[in-house]
């Protein structure tokens, strides 16, 4: 039977798992506790391929525990009642170490079935999820666990695992490879950090290549072909997609064009165009704005360019716009002042209508005093001073002009219209 080169090497010690030496290595906090065989419950946070599975397996060896794994994503409160059955039998005698993979997969009540069982240490929950828990997994179990984040693995660390399957490799089917410069170090960097994918990749390597003279070579071509877009986190509705979206969005906001392209490219080469699309028209209005106001109608012609033209072509319009709105000037003014506007409405501020702003219907209808509005056109600079702003906010000051030449423009052009220089 087909047994996957991932699982075969899978490490069995704590030393052979790559990549995680900020809670593994010596001195870590996770490898003490283990060590110290008091395993508490615990939540292990980070993306695919990076140890999470492996490390549970190691804890259930040290530990001479019982190791049940179920995937949150099939199983169900019954799987939990069955091994909760199995407590205080031959089964299980120093109990019971769970393995949850995808633990956010579980609603409330199937995690709350887990409660009783985790407090009184029947049951150690060791709990996987790719989603930040803090968001996905509940406060009751989320309060009773330790997190610990297993971090992308380093293209170093993963050329470490790359090395130690050729030579795997190599003794099982007695060919010694010749791995094409590069071509080894692309894999390490194209698996994206998953070391199940650079085992996968070396695997097809190996299956595809054309043994000859008792050697086999690893082409360069090849492991491009195999690694294709493995390395692109950016799925739909986890965290990596709308990390990768925030990246862009700080990157045009810190005047970075060379990451604001690195991280549209990751974007676009992940078939999230759309997504793309409608970041960038945000941070036209959010972060350049005012200081560049021809930034909204530019950014939404390249917007809708590259929905009319579609993939490939669409990267050209959607890179001029990244580019240039990196390059503005920024200006958050005009939506900060409309945030703090909302803010006293929804605390009941403002109260009725100045008369002299009231619809004219006022005083057809009516037989109240007239208005006394003032028209601006009918006077020098088109402006009177007269107030607009409710009795209750009179005076009241929300939009700060901000430092960029257009702004200063149009503040010092009003300075001198209303006699304030």
């Amino acid at each position: 039977m087909y047994q996957p080169l991932a699982d075969i090497l899978r490490p069995t010690t704590l030393d052979e798992v790559y990549g995680q030496e900020h809670i593994l290595g010596q001195g870590g906090v996770l490898r003490r506790l283990i060590d110290s065989g008091n395993i508490p419950n615990m939540i292990f946070y980070g993306p695919s391929g990076t140890g999470k599975t492996t490390v549970a397996n190691i804890i259930a060896k040290q530990t001479n525990r019982t190791l049940y794994q179920l995937n949150a994503t099939t199983a169900s409160t019954a799987d939990i009642k069955n091994i909760v059955a199995q407590l205080d039998t031959f089964l299980a005698p120093n109990g019971v170490l769970l393995y949850l993979d995808e633990i956010q997969s579980f609603n409330k009540k199937q995690q709350q079935s887990l409660l009783e069982y985790i407090e009184n240490g029947k049951i150690t929950l060791i709990a996987s999820t790719t989603e930040n828990p803090y968001f996905y997994v509940f406060n009751a179990i989320l309060s009773r666990s330790t997190v610990f984040e297993f971090k992308q693995i380093s293209p170093a660390a993963a050329l470490q695992a790359i090395r130690r399957a050729v030579s795997y490799l190599e003794e099982r089917t007695a060919l010694k490879a010749k791995p094409e410069e590069g071509a080894l170090e692309y894999v390490a960097s194209a698996c994206g950090g998953d070391i199940r994918k650079a085992m996968n990749a070396i695997e097809v390597l190996f299956s595809v290549g054309s043994p000859e003279n008792g050697e086999i070579v690893l082409t360069y071509a090849d492991a491009k072909e195999v690694t294709q877009k493995s390395a692109m986190r950016a799925d739909r509705d986890g965290d990596s997609h709308y990390d990768l979206l925030s990246a862009l969005q700080k990157s045009i906001r810190g005047s970075d064009p060379d990451a604001a392209c690195h991280y549209l490219a990751r974007l676009l080469e992940a078939g999230q165009m759309q997504s793309a699309c409608r970041r960038l028209m945000v941070i036209a209005a959010e972060d350049v704005g005012l200081a560049y106001p021809m930034i909204l109608p530019i950014v939404k012609s390249c917007v809708d360019m590259a929905l009319m033209l579609g993939m490939p072509e669409a990267r050209i319009p959607l890179g001029d716009a990244a580019v240039l709105m990196a390059t503005s000037p920024k200006s958050n003014s005009g939506h900060i002042a409309l945030d703090d506007a909302i803010a006293d409405v929804r605390k009941g501020l403002g109260g009725d209508f100045p008369r002299h702003l009231q619809n004219v219907h006022a005083d057809t209808y009516t037989m109240e005093r007239k208005q006394g509005y003032l028209y601006p056109h009918d006077f020098p600079g088109h402006w009177v001073k007269q107030q607009y702003l409710p009795d209750a906010l009179a005076g009241k000051i929300y939009y700060h002009y901000g430092p960029n030449k257009v702004e200063q423009t149009a503040k010092q052009y009003w300075a001198a219209i209303k006699g304030e220089e």
